[in-house]
């Protein structure tokens, strides 16, 4: 509608231009030809002259003139002859505009016609024409040009310019021009019906791609949402999820997403179920032994045997509750991995404070405790700072319980390019044959020679290398070289953190 209003605007104001233009010409021909002046008094427009000259020779081809005197009375009209009745003027209907389909576009041009904006003011035309009637002719007696477009009696477009008619400077009368401009409206009607054309076929192609988009953006949200709930029932797998990566889009992307963390929620829920089993495992063989000693316990009178019974039972719950406690703190390690923040963190510092407390702890008993860095100053990681102490006291509580006591348990530190290696070695029997996987396994325990049974959980080394993995790292142990291979000089731990 803008659009169209600006259109309908600069045309009439192009043909107003133009009116004013030729009226300027006429009002300079009747200036020159039909302008007298009173031997006492100013110029004016000589009617007689005027009336055979202006109407066959001055007035543009379809257009009406009217020439008003100085005292606004109507000195000459093109559409009178001299002393003939006004000539009617009725526009036909153009041809070929006739029928239902003529009939509709009239009524849709009239609907959207009404919809724009029309400040039009209208066209006077009587018998008695009066100057006051005409405000171009008013302000053409003041000297000044006006042009402006009006609407008629019967809708239709009128174009009105008011010219003086001077010789000099001295205004001697007004000349009003009028023209009928329906070819403007014809132009405006063309162009709308166009613009309509573009819309409802602009329309049709929005539907058809709504439609389309639909069904390329909704089906597979649906599958996707039917999938979902599905493995949320338990009746599905992560594999049933829909596989629209190839779509390369948000779709896509979303599908490979979910299919991903169904993937993990099953793993999760699959290591839930076995960490649970592995549990009820665990705690089946100290209970079964409390039970033994508990019923032994009261059929025994001997009281050696007793005291005996009661060591065992002393043994079997701190067993138990040493195991809880390994099993709690195992429990909580993804939901405190997840929810902490990282920062930086200087493993060289936290491993030289390790390697001190450590040390301290003993009291120079036991193994000896080297740390060594590749080189002076930090090296710094993005971590959780207890997490990864955590972790590598693991392995240092590891290596030393495997050492003699006059091993070494060596801490090294190596900075690199893509981050960090630290290794923890020890002297002991190293690792056994085929069992370098399955130690990570948790509550697997292969225990050195002479230690008292149940006095680890076997869930050291599952929580370290978990908490290295949840930093990006990895954890690796292999057998240190030895004089034979059947026989390592002991067992070396290495984790690799990316910077």
């Amino acid at each position: 509608m803008a659009y169209l209003d600006q259109y309908r605007r600069g045309l009439i104001q192009g043909r107003l231009d133009a009116l004013a233009t030729q009226g300027r010409i006429v009002a300079a021909a009747l200036g020159e030809m039909a302008v007298a002046r009173h031997p006492e008094g100013p110029r004016f427009v000589n009617p007689r002259p005027l009336e055979r000259l202006f109407l066959p020779m001055l007035a543009p081809p379809g257009s009406r003139a009217r020439v008003f005197l100085g005292n606004g009375q109507l000195a000459a009209d093109s559409a009178r002859g001299p002393g003939a009745a006004p000539v009617a003027v009725r526009e036909l209907p153009p041809p070929g505009e006739t029928g239902l389909l003529a009939a509709a576009a009239r009524g849709l041009d009239r609907l959207l016609a009404g919809l724009e904006r029309d400040d039009l003011p209208p066209h006077v035309e009587t018998d008695h024409m009066r100057v006051e009637y005409y405000s171009e002719a008013v302000a053409a007696l003041r000297g000044e040009v006006r042009a402006q477009a009006r609407r008629g009696a019967d809708g239709g477009l009128v174009l009105a310019a008011g010219i003086p008619v001077r010789p000099f400077k001295e205004v001697a009368g007004a000349l009003l021009l009028t023209v009928r401009a329906p070819e403007i409206e014809a132009r405006v009607r063309e162009t709308r019906r166009d613009v309509l054309l573009a819309a409802l076929a602009a329309l049709g192609v929005t539907a058809l791609l709504s439609f389309y988009l639909a069904r390329a953006i909704a089906q597979p949200i649906r599958q996707l949402a039917a999938a979902a709930e599905r493995v949320t029932a338990g009746g599905g797998e992560p594999g049933q999820i829909p596989d629209l990566s190839r779509r390369r889009d948000e779709i896509g992307d979303l599908s490979a997403t979910l299919r991903r963390m169904t993937g993990e929620l099953r793993a999760r829920v699959d290591g839930i179920e076995r960490f649970a089993a592995d549990v009820a495992h665990e705690l089946k063989n100290p209970l079964s032994s409390l039970r033994g000693a508990a019923e032994t316990f009261v059929t025994v009178k001997d009281q050696v045997a007793r005291r005996r019974l009661g060591a065992i039972l002393l043994h079997d719950v701190e067993r138990m509750t040493r195991l809880i406690t390994d099993i709690s703190a195992a429990s909580r390690l993804d939901a405190e991995l997840t929810r902490a923040e990282t920062e930086e963190v200087d493993l060289a510092a936290l491993l030289k404070t390790l390697a001190d407390l450590e040390r301290d702890r003993r009291g120079g008993a036991g193994p000896t405790m080297i740390f060594e860095a590749s080189r002076p100053g930090p090296v710094v990681v993005h971590g959780i700072a207890d997490r990864l102490g955590q972790a590598f006291r693991n392995l240092i509580d590891n290596a030393i319980s495997f050492s003699p006591p006059d091993g070494i348990v060596r801490v090294r530190l190596e900075a690199r390019a893509d981050g960090a290696a630290a290794t923890v070695e020890d002297d002991g029997p190293g690792l056994p044959p085929g069992k370098i996987s399955a130690i990570f396994e948790r509550f697997y325990s292969e225990r050195p020679s002479g230690e008292a049974f149940g006095l680890h959980s076997g869930l050291g080394l599952n929580i370290a290398r978990r908490i290295v993995e949840a930093h990006g790292g990895e954890l690796s142990a292999e057998n240190r070289p030895g004089p034979a291979p059947d026989a390592p000089a002991g067992a070396r731990f290495i984790v690799r953190l990316p910077r």
